[in-house]
């Protein structure tokens, strides 16, 4: 996730790193050719071939039509990374609830340090399997021997975590530990987490429909492809950085959104979950009166982790 300060707008101007410009710049290349050729074949273009020349006027009103798809496009894609978000943001609020129960009812003991130990690797899970990555170092430095073999063999390892949560804490109320009351708190927040978790991964299968992306995407191509035939009319010479700069705009909102449709991933606006994790573990940790290492800082204003 970008999180550098916003510099000012001449510097905007010029920023690389971060930006979707690395991505774009071969389909704009194509453009600027294209339109070179335009610009150098308008004159026997409109001699020979006066009554199929394309005018602007055509592309004004498919151009306004495509801005509107495509802002509908990104309007989707954002609510889908805000509401990974807001869960992340759950994640958090609920396991600093479930360790404040479980400090006050326990006190530091050895059963609440295993029960926050959990709690702090389910966060690790949920990353993990959202992402498809290796977790492993840290279920190990977090779960107890006998838990870890049954969840590092599992398939959804968050499920099988949260599933020992609540049953660790039956078998706390049932030793009298935890009244009717508490375990009802505590269970009511596990539950939370059991939401959240069915939030992420609905997030994470269900990805934007195939054909609806396969349109944006031609429809984006050859409008810009074809937009030079219909500026070297009026513009002349003009045609090529003008083609480029509108066709920039196209490619740059259609990426922005392919990038914000999928919040998991480990592009740079994406959600920055090793470090909300860690986030997690660190505040967790100083409610136990502990203290954990900061999290590593961003590079060049970018999490890249």
């Amino acid at each position: 996730m970008i999180v550098r300060h916003i510099p000012s707008w001449f510097r905007l101007l010029f920023v690389w790193h971060g930006s979707v410009l690395p991505r774009v710049w071969p389909r704009l290349l194509i453009v600027f050719c294209v339109a070179l050729l335009a610009a150098a074949l308008r004159h026997w273009w409109l001699q020979s071939l006066h009554d199929s020349s394309l005018s602007i006027p055509a592309f004004t009103l498919l151009g306004v039509s495509l801005a509107i798809f495509l802002g509908f496009r990104n309007s989707v894609s954002y609510d889908r990374f805000w509401e990974a978000r807001k869960l992340w943001g759950g994640l958090s609020i609920a396991s600093r609830s479930l360790t404040r129960q479980i400090l006050a009812a326990l006190g530091d003991d050895a059963d609440s340090r295993r029960f926050i130990n959990n709690l702090c690797a389910f966060s690790y899970a949920l990353k993990g399997q959202l992402r498809g990555e290796d977790v492993a170092g840290h279920l190990r430095r977090l779960l107890p021997p006998d838990e870890l073999n049954r969840v590092l063999a599992g398939r959804f390892r968050p499920a099988l975590i949260l599933a020992w949560l609540g049953r660790e804490a039956q078998r706390l109320q049932r030793e009298g530990r935890l009244s009717e009351l508490q375990w009802h708190a505590l269970d009511r927040n596990l539950n939370t987490l059991s939401e959240i978790l069915g939030g992420c991964e609905r997030i994470a299968s269900t990805p934007m429909p195939f054909t609806y992306r396969v349109l944006l995407n031609r429809t984006v191509t050859f409008y810009c492809l074809l937009l030079p035939a219909g500026l070297v009319s009026s513009i002349g010479w003009l045609t090529p950085p003008i083609a480029v700069f509108i066709a920039y705009t196209y490619f740059a909102l259609e990426e922005i959104a392919e990038e914000l449709e999928e919040p998991f991933g480990t592009e740079g606006n994406d959600l920055p979950l090793a470090t909300l994790c860690h986030t997690i573990e660190s505040s967790l940790r100083e409610m136990q009166g502990l203290s954990l290492d900061l999290p590593p800082p961003p590079r060049q204003g970018i999490y890249l982790h």
